[in-house]
């Protein structure tokens, strides 16, 4: 497929580097600021080089503040039948077909692990666009990680508040585990180490198991053994449950908000 990326930022430059160590799509980007780009990669400065008519799918990886004033300039780069993508946060399918129009259009909602290969993506197609046209940009993603279909596009803002932020969530609670393990007198090399490598085999652990999440937790937790005494402050009176409900209702408001 012929791939124009509108915008080349930090979300957009990440899937790029993924998309581009793979010989079976060509990509140009348009962004007048973007640097550093793979050589393979086509680069113009100016909607007026785009070519009419070039690109099974463009990209749309501009601010959303950007969208009604940039988005137009590029509505002549689409082929028949091909498909707009966007992943500009709290933009809606409606904004993108106002700049547009009436055509195939994707939003998508990827999130920082793009970057290596182990994002999750949320993706909800509008009416016009064919199953042919979402296994392709499916493809296109799973280069990218794990791609989660949606039935409404309601359901990207439940999306956000779970995985979008997630990584955010992830991070603040593995730095608290580090100072943790520092407060028990390892150094914060030796910290890291052990938390991190703890918390990726404890993923791919229950990745490939099937038993439950509880059942796992349970296959190390011995009666009055060290897991036990540790969980029992984790989970004192419910608030580790409490503590994830209310940070992901409080992500998902806020991502209502925006909209």
């Amino acid at each position: 497929m012929n791939i124009l990326l509108i915008g080349c930022g930090k979300m957009g430059g990440a899937m790029l580097r993924q998309w581009a160590t793979n010989d079976a799509n060509k990509f140009t980007v348009a962004d007048p600021a973007a640097t550093g780009l793979p050589d393979t990669v086509t680069h113009v400065t100016d909607a007026a080089d785009v070519p009419v008519g070039a690109f099974n799918v463009v990209l749309i990886a501009i601010k959303p503040q950007m969208i009604v004033d940039v988005l137009p300039n590029y509505a002549h780069a689409l082929k028949p039948g091909g498909c707009f993508v966007s992943i500009a946060a709290g933009c809606s399918v409606a904004t993108v077909a106002k700049a547009v129009g009436d055509v195939a259009i994707i939003r998508l909602m990827p999130n920082l692990a793009a970057m290596v290969g182990l994002g999750v993506s949320g993706l909800y197609a509008n009416s016009a666009c064919t199953e042919r046209q979402i296994a392709d940009v499916t493809a296109l993603i799973a280069e990218t990680g794990s791609c989660v279909r949606l039935a409404s596009e309601d359901e990207i803002d439940r999306l956000t508040a779970v995985s979008g932020s997630g990584p955010g969530y992830v991070f603040e609670l593995m730095r608290s585990y580090v100072e943790a393990a520092q407060s028990v007198g390892f150094d914060q090399a030796t910290s890291r180490t052990l938390v991190f490598d703890t918390i990726c085999g404890a993923v791919e652990t229950a990745r490939q198991s099937d038993a439950t999440l509880e059942e796992l937790r349970d296959s190390v937790t011995s009666k009055n053994g060290t897991t036990q005494a540790g969980l029992a402050e984790l989970m004192r009176d419910g608030q580790l449950h409490q503590l994830f409900e209310n940070t992901v209702q409080a992500a998902y408001r806020r991502a209502a908000e925006l909209k």
